[in-house]
């Protein structure tokens, strides 16, 4: 008699799963070629856990030829189209001898398109594609140990189709158009420069691009106009206290200084004290972008690295599965068991009692809806292993959010005294919590400020000290960071939540984009202009959401897989036509843009010990990158140094004030970018 194969979608996801289902709680562990399996008994039924390690196969060409337009597509082994991804192979073979002697097969990937999508590849590539027909599906929002029985024990009968077909689609519409677009892009290049260089765009990257063109334009075209603002600084209460003057804005400069000769060496009259209270309800549970969000807010994370940080909470089952869009919870979540296991947490304690001491236990939710899973929520598992500081934030945040959303309102009051100068009126606003409510339990990481004004009443008379003028200038609209543009994506409905934070490290990693206020380089800049001259429908947000929508209807089983991807490529077709038509007019553009921006980046600025120009060369012997004078040929000036070899490197127009060479930025994936003066082996600031 065979055993039942269970997957898994990671390695740390197949150990929590095996110490789960193993009735004593000890599986038997096996390796081969590095990769851990293991092996558990439940209710005399032999399981055998394997892991993945995320996708074991890609989608990739059918056939060879470096052409486009290409629309055959095919499922093949990650290891053979990606060097990176060559330790895949031993879970592949692994996976595959496993197959052999089962009988059953349940899929215990996360609970997802992604998740779904791996296991369905797995079992139809590596397994067979006979193995479908007995496979299972097991379905969790936690690894915890109970969670995991009870999705033992109500496997659905079949795999879930939906996601599986909605995945597959997906990955090949979007490889099917970022490859053709793509190359379309280096071969108009090529053809007319005679050289290579890696450009890329596709469905969702070129409209997310876009956005950042459109307000770098706006930036740019920007004309700041003059404006004029008061305020006043009053004696009270034997206190000095800023008024503002009740016009937020003064247009012209005369009225401005009519107002402050007016009400200069006057006494002010308080003459209207008004007070109001209002209620403010706890914040919703977290989804996955309200996370990014308020991480980002918080501790500048971008929502990549948060979304990494989180998993890694997942994986250790110390908070439920992060990559949801829900603010609902389902009444099959145990919320006072997960209340009564925090409270072990030393800093917990208090705030879980006075939850619990209030008995009906009625969380505040959010209208989002995720049928796949609910919010994010810690499970109740206290920590086994030390965090790290980034990860011990984001564990804070999820269990305080939690805590939050089961306390009272929070009660602020807000105060405004009317101050009457000559005919003018200024006022004194104040503002307080009275009832910290909810507050209490999120406290770190409130928004609110307190604000104390002196007690005071109605015709009484102050004295006013000066009245200040301060000339000002409207500003232009804010560039995107990573935060506000994922929320842009979320808005125009392009991307999903897994993918949108992967979309602008892409944009980062291609060099179309710079700085944590982002801003479009001039790479990003010449693509998009190319795009939007010869093939404007590249960039079209509706193009894209109607292919999301489209990819909806397949999820619920609306629309076919086949349906939806022959009306991708009709509509990719004619797009990939008018490439070919103007290659030479695109070539030609990108070359020149290129040419420039290549002299650009190249280039650092003057040498601080001859005057000469810095470069960024590399070696023709070690292909090593390193910084050198352009004197150094003529022999006036040996300065040179050596740069990281790893990452992106942008030149700045700062310079190092302590020993005046240029600053480079230096930019790796899932880092936070480091400034680096050239020098940095002499600089006296570097040590």
């Amino acid at each position: 008699m065979g055993y039942t194969l269970v997957i898994a979608e990671k390695p740390s996801a197949a150990e929590r799963i095996a110490k789960a289902l193993d009735e004593n709680g000890k599986p038997e562990v096996y390796e081969e070629n590095g990769v851990r399996y293991y092996k558990a008994i439940r209710d005399g039924i032999e399981l055998v856990i394997v892991p993945a390690i995320g996708h074991l196969f890609l989608v990739s060409q059918k056939g060879s030829g470096w052409i486009y337009p290409v629309f055959n597509v095919e499922w093949v082994a990650a290891y053979r189209v990606n060097k990176r991804a060559s330790n895949t192979k031993h879970f592949i073979n692994l996976i595959s001898k496993l197959a052999k002697n089962a009988d059953s097969f349940i899929s215990a990937t996360d609970f997802d398109i992604e998740g779904s999508q791996i296991a369905y590849n797995i079992l139809r590539y590596a397994c067979g594609s006979e193995s479908l027909s007995r496979a299972k599906r097991m379905k969790f929002s936690a690894l915890t140990k109970d969670e995991l029985i009870n999705a033992y024990y109500s496997l659905s009968e079949t795999l879930d189709w939906g996601l599986i077909e909605a995945g597959r689609a997906r990955h090949e519409i979007d490889w099917i158009y970022g490859i053709n677009l793509s190359r379309a892009l280096m071969t108009s290049l090529k053809n007319v420069a005679g050289k290579y260089h890696t450009l890329s765009t596709g469905r969702v990257q070129g409209p997310t691009l876009s956005f950042i063109a459109k307000r770098e334009r706006e930036i740019k075209s920007f004309v700041p106009k003059p404006y004029w603002t008061i305020s006043a600084q009053a004696e009270i209460n034997g206190g000095i206290y800023v008024l503002q003057y009740e016009k937020g804005k003064l247009l012209t400069k005369s009225e401005a200084e009519k107002v402050v000769e007016e009400c200069s060496d006057k006494a002010g009259i308080i003459t209207a004290i008004s007070s109001f209270e209002r209620s403010l309800s706890p914040p919703p549970p977290f989804d996955i972008s309200s996370l990014q969000s308020e991480a980002y807010s918080l501790f500048g994370y971008t929502p990549s690295r948060t979304m990494a940080i989180a998993e890694r909470l997942y994986l250790a089952a110390l908070i439920s599965y992060p990559r949801t869009g829900s603010q609902r919870f389902p009444p099959s979540i145990d919320l006072s068991f997960i209340l009564k296991q925090l409270k072990e947490h030393e800093r917990y304690a208090h705030i879980v009692e006075s939850i619990l001491s209030r008995g009906n236990l009625s969380p505040t939710e959010g209208k989002k809806e995720d049928p796949a899973h609910p919010p994010i929520h810690p499970t109740g598992t206290l920590p086994e292993e030390k965090l790290s500081p980034e990860e011990e934030k984001i564990f804070d945040l999820v269990v305080r959010r939690f805590l939050a959303i089961f306390g009272p309102p929070s009660i602020r009051e807000s105060v405004k005294v009317t101050v009457t100068v000559s005919s003018h009126v200024f006022y004194l606003r104040g503002a307080k919590t009275k009832v910290a409510g909810w507050q209490e339990a999120y406290e770190p990481y409130v928004k609110t400020e307190e604000v104390e004004i002196p007690s005071v009443r109605e015709g009484e008379q102050v004295r006013i000290i000066n009245v200040n003028l301060e000339e000002k200038y409207t500003a232009p609209p804010p560039r995107y960071n990573p935060n506000s543009l994922l929320k842009l994506m979320e808005a125009n409905q392009i991307g999903t939540k897994a993918t949108r934070a992967d979309i602008i490290e892409t944009l980062y990693e291609r060099r179309y984009i710079t700085g944590r206020q982002i801003e479009i380089t001039d790479l990003g800049f010449s693509v998009i202009n190319v795009l939007s001259t010869y093939c404007p429908r590249v960039l079209s947000v509706d193009l894209t959401r109607e292919l999301e929508e489209a990819m909806s209807q397949i999820e619920s089983q609306k629309k076919t897989r086949q349906e939806v991807i022959v009306d991708a490529i009709d509509k990719l077709t004619p797009i990939l036509e008018d490439f070919k038509r103007r290659e030479k007019e695109i070539g030609g553009a990108l070359n020149e843009a290129l040419s420039k921006i290549q002299q650009k980046q190249f280039s650092l600025g003057k040498c601080p010990l001859c005057g000469g120009e810095l470069k960024i060369i590399r070696s023709k012997k070690s292909r090593k990158r390193f910084i050198g004078c352009s004197n150094y040929w003529s022999g006036t000036c040996n300065f040179s140094a050596p740069l990281p070899q790893a990452g992106m490197l942008e030149p700045t127009s700062k310079t190092c004030p302590n020993c005046g060479f240029p600053i480079l930025l230096v930019r790796r994936p899932r880092r936070r970018p480091q400034e680096l003066c050239v020098n940095w082996q002499k600089c006296k600031g570097a040590e």
